[in-house]
């Protein structure tokens, strides 16, 4: 994204990847439907609107950024402000990329793959004069030049202004692996996974329900309730309704779900008393209730005795051990701290030199957020550096 703003402006561009081939986790990501964005207001208007009409109509964020992304600073509000949803939209359809809007709001590019709209955007580059370098990892800097490892030894930049884009530390074998870190020493917060599956140690009763969904329920983390679902697996939890309250799990806020959402703890003890003549206790509850077996098996392992059936459904206690590890994290928090950057992502260490991307310590649930946060720093990365040159050259 920064390269797109600099060499839009004319300014020659190297793009270094310490992988064989760029944009790893971006295709990655696209793997099973490429959530670029989210909208939270008007979809009907949005979906039936012509696709050369920008969405200008659509709210840009949510009311509250900290729903979705937690207590943000100064320059990250000011990105997202910038570039959010109606941005990213346009931009997509900019790179011929048409896009729809699910019945959630999450917005998707028609063609789902993350491939079409990788190959028009690394078109455009490259129209743009943008040159890409592979398998150059940045090992840090000697004097004003930045070096790269290559396989054809270290290599010598000494480039008007720098973007480091580094990513996290998940996903390692996509590249973000957060070896990074160690060369901005007192600049970075630990990494900590985000967006991630939490250990359960079940009972051997559970293993007949691993791999199944459990939908229609609501997970509560201490104030936080997020209606959603998750799948039961051997390790554990997982899934958009576990990482929507991930940061919370992951201080350690207990985690309780409400098994049956839509009715009230009245209502769902009524039903409960109707007779059960011979029928077990299970039978009675699919019944009555219309629990289904994975819901029955969490009230099995996590009830305790048979009392207050009704409010265990409505604030089951669900016991998990942590995270699972970083690498299996989808994103993560932590990395270069704000307080190492100024407004404009420019590190306060060095001049000319800006940060973007998953990188800086920001964190977001998934939902679109991640992606939309990315191309945001990026965009106001590139968008400074220019201004750095501009500035150098009067």
């Amino acid at each position: 994204m920064a390269a797109d703003v600099l060499s839009q402006a004319g300014l020659r561009v190297i793009v270094a990847d310490a992988m064989p081939t760029v944009g790893r986790k971006f295709l990655m990501a696209g793997k099973s439907g490429l959530n670029l964005t989210k909208v939270t207001e008007n979809l009907t208007d949005a979906q039936n609107q012509p696709p050369e009409q920008p969405s200008r109509q659509l709210k840009v964020l949510p009311e509250n950024l900290t729903d979705a992304y937690g207590p943000l600073p100064a320059p990250m509000t000011a990105a997202l402000s910038d570039f959010g949803p109606v941005q990213v939209m346009d931009w997509a359809r900019g790179l011929g990329q048409e896009v729809f809007i699910g019945s959630t709001g999450r917005v998707f590019p028609v063609a789902m793959k993350a491939s079409p709209l990788l190959r028009a955007w690394l078109h455009r580059l490259g129209a743009a004069g943008v040159e890409t370098r592979t398998r150059w990892r940045w090992i840090g800097w000697d004097g004003a030049a930045v070096v790269f490892e290559t396989p054809q030894g270290n290599q010598i930049l000494t480039p008007d202004v720098t973007v480091l884009a580094l990513g996290g530390a998940s996903w390692a074998r996509l590249g973000s692996d957060g070896r990074w870190a160690g060369l901005l020493p007192g600049q970075t917060a630990p990494f900590q996974p985000a967006n991630m599956g939490f250990v359960v140690n079940w009972s051997a009763h559970m293993t007949a329900h691993f791999g199944q969904p459990v939908k229609g329920v609501a997970l509560i983390a201490g104030k936080h309730r997020e209606r959603g679902e998750f799948i039961i697996s051997a390790k554990g939890l997982e899934g958009g309704g576990i990482y929507a309250i991930a940061r919370d799990l992951r201080q350690g806020t207990p985690l309780h779900l409400d098994l049956l959402p839509d009715l009230t703890q009245a209502e769902i003890t009524t039903r409960l008393a109707r007779p059960k003549g011979k029928a077990t206790l299970s039978t009675h509850l699919r019944k009555t209730l219309k629990l289904d077996g994975a819901k029955l098996a969490l009230l099995q392992e996590f009830g305790g005795p048979l009392e207050n059936l009704a409010s265990k459904i409505k604030y089951l206690p669900v016991s998990v051990q942590g995270p699972r590890p970083i690498d299996e994290a989808i994103s993560t928090a932590g990395g270069l701290r704000f307080d190492a950057v100024d407004n404009d992502l420019m590190l306060r260490s060095r001049p000319g030199t800006f940060a973007a991307g998953e990188m800086l310590d920001w964190e977001a649930t998934t939902g679109g957020y991640l992606i939309t946060g990315c191309l945001a720093t990026g965009r106001k990365a590139g968008l400074a550096a220019l201004d750095y040159v501009a500035k150098a050259t009067v």
